[in-house]
């Protein structure tokens, strides 16, 4: 039987392997990545809950769906961006961004 602790194991788990990528990473992309594995754990956490604790109520849905609404603009204004980047100076390596570094 799957418990509410294993839905926290493998939302903790995701969500470390997320920061890994958005932290080690030097590729746009790969940080952009990682954080969407982040905001995926977190839905895996509030589905969860819902759940194992008020499954009468829908509020763990709703929050994930918000969740996922965010994570869309977030993908779409950052591929944009990231996009615009690479034709300016045809790399992606977030190291070298140090346009507002004085």
């Amino acid at each position: 039987m799957i418990t509410l602790n294993h839905y926290l194991a493998l939302g903790g788990l995701l969500f470390c392997i997320g920061l890994f990528g958005a932290l080690a990473k030097r590729n746009a992309i790969a940080v952009l990545m990682g954080i969407e594995l982040m905001l995926n754990a977190v839905n895996i956490n509030l589905v969860a809950f819902n759940h194992f604790l008020a499954p009468a109520q829908v509020t763990g849905q709703i929050f994930a769906i918000f969740v996922i609404v965010v994570a869309a603009a977030e993908v779409a204004v950052g591929l944009a961006l990231v996009l615009n980047i690479y034709r300016r100076r045809l790399e992606s390596n977030v190291d070298d961004l140090d346009w507002l570094k004085w």
